[in-house]
């Protein structure tokens, strides 16, 4: 049955528009509730508890409050964390032993998008089929729970406090980071009070950017999703290397001292080298979008590959198939299951840090075996309804495309599962090529866009 709501990674939208107004939010806040009340067998006269966590966006006051008293009407307790990352709704919802976790944030977005983001008791992405079940009650009338029956709403103060120590025992108790002077970019987002408690609790000298939201600033020209800032800022600041997270805290990327710019491909493979090395790795799952020049270096380290679709769940699930403990995707999103149930940008650096530590290795080193092959992306912007995988002139251009390329690269068209658009990756050995044919494609879709 096809998704009428949640996309890859919850509900995101433009605030104010389609779902996320504060109606919609409700409805859905009283849909999930509905669905967990019905769900949980708890003791009599026990009421099921919702952890509900934020990112910096100025919409998140007004959503929060929609999408309490939606679960407060279903009979359901709702938990207040303030301003936290995804995965510290992940981490908390898990550790309070809670029947759900619910997150405010549209992630590396601008601040003018929000969503809403659910986990399981266990601290994973809810199941398709309990997404499904919300999204069928969600257009059904909304109900409300007899008074005694309604929910109770209460702020947890440590919070932050209780993820930050959660992060620091992912470090191993042999190491520390003393002697390091890091760059912390934390994208004006849900990280801003944590990350640098962090790294600095660690012993780690840290240079905080990004750390003054106002609502409006969250991944501004900043944060992991323009890295660009953080190098610069390594390099100003004589930095032994630089960290940037994206709005809600579960993406990373790092630079070195250089000002050099690792992607998550290439965080991915020092973590998967070391524990190689450790003798405690089974296999990494990388997804559609990953370098092929990464498939073949980790194919050299001896070690199983898989490709999962593009989304840190379709990651997760393939890990889960195969029962490894590491994956992740080049935009930064990494997963390391034997220290966190889903991704975790602060955890997935920490890791980093252990592994460049542990062998006594630079990143550029660490990262030498790994020669990866010019890769072009382009996003064209897709109209409302627009089958672009029906259209003749587009099939052929990709299949042109593949066919100049041969053995020697490939073409991989995917919508976004968060925006309208159509993403164009061309992969290859001559990079001249490759941004030639990812042009081409490009240029096709829009004139059959526009027309």
């Amino acid at each position: 049955m096809a998704r009428k709501y949640f996309g890859t990674d919850g509900v995101r939208g433009k605030v104010g528009e389609s779902v996320i107004t504060p109606d919609f939010v409700m409805r859905l806040g009283y849909a999930a509730g509905v669905t967990i009340v019905g769900r949980e067998q708890l003791p009599r006269g026990e009421r099921p508890a919702v952890l509900i966590g934020k990112d910096t966006r100025i919409s998140g006051y007004m959503l929060e409050a929609a999408l309490e008293a939606g679960l407060a009407a279903a009979g359901v307790d709702v938990l207040l964390a303030g301003p936290v990352p995804t995965p510290a709704v992940a981490y908390l919802t898990r550790a309070l032993r809670l029947q759900a976790g619910v997150v405010i944030s549209a992630s590396h977005n601008p601040y003018y998008d929000n969503g809403i983001k659910f986990f399981s008791a266990d601290g994973s992405k809810l199941p398709d089929a309990v997404e499904m079940e919300i999204e069928a009650r969600v257009d059904q009338s909304m109900g409300c729970a007899e008074s005694a029956r309604l929910g109770k709403a209460r702020r947890i103060d440590d919070a932050a406090g209780r993820y930050v120590e959660f992060c620091k025992s992912t470090f191993p108790n042999e190491l520390d980071l003393r002697n390091l002077r890091i760059v912390l970019d934390c994208a004006n987002g849900a990280a801003y009070h944590i990350a640098p408690s962090v790294f600095h609790e660690l012993g780690a000298e840290v240079v905080s950017v990004g750390v003054e939201p106002n609502g409006l600033n969250i991944n501004e020209g900043c944060g992991a999703t323009s890295p660009e800032h953080l190098c610069s800022a390594v390099i100003a600041n004589n930095a032994d290397l630089g960290i940037a997270l994206d709005g809600d805290g579960d993406r990373v990327m790092m630079v070195d001292a250089r000002g050099e710019l690792y992607d998550g491909d290439k965080l991915l493979y020092v973590i998967a080298a070391a524990q190689r090395d450790q003798g405690r790795l089974d296999g990494v799952v990388g997804t559609l979008m990953s370098n092929l020049g990464f498939e073949h270096a980790v194919a050299r380290l001896g070690v199983p590959f898989a490709r999962a679709k593009v989304g840190d769940r379709y990651v997760l699930e393939t890990l889960q198939e195969k029962g490894w403990k590491l994956g992740g995707e080049n935009s930064g999103h990494i997963i390391c299951l034997d220290r966190h149930t889903t991704g975790d940008g602060i955890i997935s650096a920490l890791q980093v840090l252990a592994a460049l530590q542990q062998t006594g290795r630079g990143l550029a080193e660490a990262c030498a075996d790994l020669v990866f092959y010019p890769q072009t992306l382009i996003n064209v912007k897709l109209p409302a309804g627009f089958d672009w995988q029906a259209h003749k002139g587009i099939a052929s251009a990709a299949r042109d495309a593949e066919a100049r390329l041969g053995s020697r690269g490939r073409v991989l068209l995917r919508p976004s599962g968060t925006e309208p658009l159509l993403r164009v990756m061309v992969e290859g050995q001559d990079g001249v090529e490759v941004d030639l044919l990812a042009r081409q494609i490009a240029d096709c879709i829009e004139r059959a866009t526009a027309g």
